[in-house]
């Protein structure tokens, strides 16, 4: 016997209220919540197990509409097939094709917002984007997601790959990282294009062949005493920042960027957040006479928070700064960075400290995960000495 169907009119189904399944015959309800909101399910059986498939919220479905939904369902389910499955379905295959259709900037700029947050400074964001932006969505960014080939990737790497092998290098390695997510997100099929391994190690040379190792310039420690020498007659923040960097054998950025909440000058120590580092990991440094001495100096005239302010109200100095200052000394042939080469070949022959506390005090990884793990201090009154004995021996030459 059939099913009785159409109970309802559209007259009652407005005028219902009470929550329950208001029943129109043959598995088509009007559900009614608790809070009085009004939708459509249909309720059928497929395979021994009742199964419950949303048609919509009435009045948006009207009555009439609802009907037909179901009779679609219906339909369905005669041939066999389970219509919440294949509805489903074609959501899945609907919500693919929408995402085939994302260019390759799309999906970069998504894979960089998604990402940005766990990166450690707006330098990290500006490479990604300028990577991304200037040479790979240069070569394919309006392209499909799901059309960027190895082709079209040899193609934007080979004219940098021997002229500029790191950036290439680079390029490559966020192109395979945002193909990697458009994969994973469901936006493309099959191999990652961009891969070296299997991929593009037969199209292109290893950078190893083709890239010269580039040290920052170092000046010989013999004569840094000499340079620091000069170095205090000349004026100005960057001058007194390259000094303190020096005898810290700091990183750049991590001095252009100190704060004087990071400052403790009772116990002459500077405390950088891990957010700062290169490894990630907070570092103490300890601070020897002649740094605590640019500090007193430094905090006389105090503007910010910065301990070496720059131009701009309540910004540090430029990145820029310390290669000015040695254009200025007319010493072109050394940088910034190459001190911390100094500090470590002054530590190694010239000292008898070990090498793990000389690795430490560059904030080097020192050891691998398990023996980190074990070690719970980080040597700091041992750095200080060292630190102390590098401070006395860059000023031996300073005339009281």
């Amino acid at each position: 016997m059939a099913r009785r169907r159409n109970k309802l009119t559209a007259k009652q189904v407005h005028g219902l209220t009470k929550p329950a399944l208001h029943s129109d015959g043959d598995g088509l309800y009007l559900q009614i919540s608790k809070t009085g909101a009004k939708s459509w399910i249909m309720r059928y059986m497929i395979d021994g197990a009742i199964k419950t498939m949303g048609l919509g919220p009435y009045p948006t479905i009207s009555l009439a509409a609802a009907r037909e939904r179901a009779d679609c369902a219906r339909r369905v389910r005669a041939d066999g097939v389970d219509p919440l499955a294949q509805r489903r379905a074609e959501q899945c295959a609907a919500k693919v094709a929408s995402a085939r259709e994302k260019t390759f900037t799309d999906v970069a700029d998504e894979y960089v917002a998604a990402h940005k947050a766990g990166w450690r400074s707006e330098k990290t964001l500006y490479i990604w984007r300028h990577s991304l932006c200037y040479y790979a969505g240069a070569a394919f960014g309006s392209a499909p997601i799901a059309e960027v080939s190895r082709e079209r990737i040899v193609a934007m790497l080979e004219p940098i790959w021997t002229v500029k092998p790191e950036t290439a290098g680079r390029v490559r390695r966020h192109v395979e990282s945002v193909l990697a997510y458009a994969i994973a997100r469901g936006y493309r099929s099959g191999d990652n294009p961009a891969l070296w391994r299997g991929a593009l190690q037969f199209a292109l040379p290893a950078l190893s062949k083709v890239q010269t190792v580039r040290h920052h310039p170092a000046l010989p420690y013999k004569d840094a005493p000499s340079f620091m020498q000069a170095l205090a007659k000349e004026e100005g923040a960057a001058a007194r920042a390259l000094q303190f960097a020096i005898l810290t054998a700091s990183r750049t950025g991590e001095v252009l960027g100190a704060a004087w909440s990071e400052i403790n000058l009772s116990e002459q120590i500077w405390t950088i957040p891990g957010e700062r580092m290169k490894t990630g990991a907070l570092h103490r440094v300890p601070l020897s006479p002649p740094a605590i001495e640019i500090l007193g100096e430094a905090a006389a005239r105090r503007e910010s928070d910065f301990v070496f302010p720059g131009q701009g109200r309540g910004k540090p100095l430029s990145n820029m700064a310390f290669l000015m200052l040695l254009r200025r000394m007319k010493r072109s042939d050394i940088t910034a960075h190459g001190f911390r080469s100094t500090f470590r070949d002054w530590a190694g022959d010239a000292t008898s400290y070990p090498r793990e506390l000389i690795e430490s005090a560059l904030a080097h990884m020192i050891g691998n995960e398990v023996e980190r793990a074990y070690r719970r201090g980080d040597g700091l009154e041992k750095r200080r000495l060292l630190m102390y004995d590098w401070g006395n021996f860059l000023n031996k030459n300073k005339k009281d």
